[in-house]
């Protein structure tokens, strides 16, 4: 009888730890437990470290909560300035109701992939490639709420959306790379005008000094003659000054009123020549006729026609 009973108490123990051991449950810190019975969910969210199910009766799902970085694979779409881009973004978010990403939708994070990957071609065909590309910290906002709405009835809210990479053509690469270095040339061409124009008002400003005193322009140019032979390589070419020039001709001109009145010259003393007087006019004229006229050729006697002209 005692043997008996010993072994329906080894018995029943036996049962009750295998009963222990089948409905004995763990949960982790960062996780919740969602407990099902028989189908039905239970009001109560089990929490971190050791619980009980029934066994065979209760299955209990853990639900992770800590924040998912799910990357969101890359899109192409036409912008609205019909660019055809690729884009892709990275999503931040993490399951706040537990019950709710068990019931309410099937895979939470299947979901939320797609819900991204559908956001971000809208956001790309609604949006500029310069907003694209300068003005993420919008698209970023944007493609946030347009994910976040329908997560909020899933039990997930969306912590963080990024954009993480933009793809453009080459065709189109070549074009921004004309058009920037276009824009830096004009930038550098005004820039280049502006210090033009300074320095002619500068330059305007030094020539009405060196105006009012001569000499300085004399200065400046002993001193852009001394900067220049500082090259031993270049041959340097002196201008001569026209203010030297003009200082020597007021010299020449000083020199005759200011001198002593020399005498007038002698005639030289000597035998007297004979002075030739002056030809006629008339004979002038012939002579250089006469000079300008080819010479005749001489007469032959032989000819009779000479001869009968010579006795007309």
């Amino acid at each position: 009888m005692v043997e008996e009973l010993v072994a329906a108490g080894v018995s029943l123990a036996s049962v009750g730890l295998v009963y222990v051991m089948a409905g004995a449950r763990v949960v982790r810190q960062y996780e919740r437990g969602v407990v099902l019975r028989l189908g039905r969910l239970r009001s109560e969210v089990r929490g971190p470290g050791f619980t009980m199910v029934v066994p065979f009766v209760d299955r209990l799902q853990k639900v992770n909560m800590q924040i998912v970085t799910m990357p969101v694979p890359a899109q192409e779409g036409i912008t609205r300035d019909n660019v055809t881009v690729r884009v892709d973004a990275v999503v931040y978010f993490k399951v706040v109701n537990p019950s709710d990403a068990i019931i309410q939708v099937e895979d939470y994070r299947f979901a939320v992939s797609q819900m991204a990957q559908t956001s971000l071609r809208s956001i790309i065909g609604k949006s500029d490639l310069d907003d694209l590309l300068s003005n993420r910290e919008m698209l970023n906002q944007g493609l946030e709420l347009m994910i976040d709405s329908p997560a909020v009835g899933w039990g997930v809210q969306i912590d963080r959306v990024e954009i993480k990479d933009v793809s453009l053509p080459e065709t189109m690469k070549r074009s921004m790379a004309r058009q920037a270095e276009a824009d830096r040339e004009r930038r550098a061409r005004v820039i280049n005008a502006d210090a033009e124009l300074q320095a002619s008002k500068k330059l305007a400003e030094a020539a009405e000094v060196m105006s009012e005193q001569p000499a300085a322009l004399q200065l400046r140019l002993l001193q852009t003659v001394v900067a220049v032979a500082a090259e031993k390589n270049s041959t340097l070419v002196l201008p001569f000054p026209v203010e030297l020039l003009r200082f020597l001709e007021r010299a020449q001109q000083a020199a005759p009123q200011s001198g002593p009145q020399q005498p007038a010259q002698q005639p030289a003393q000597g035998p007297l020549r004979a002075v030739p007087e002056a030809q006629d006019p008339t004979q002038e004229a012939e002579q250089s006729v006469q000079e300008q006229l080819p010479p005749r050729a001489p007469r032959s006697d032989s000819d009779p026609e000479a001869s009968k002209f010579g006795q007309d």
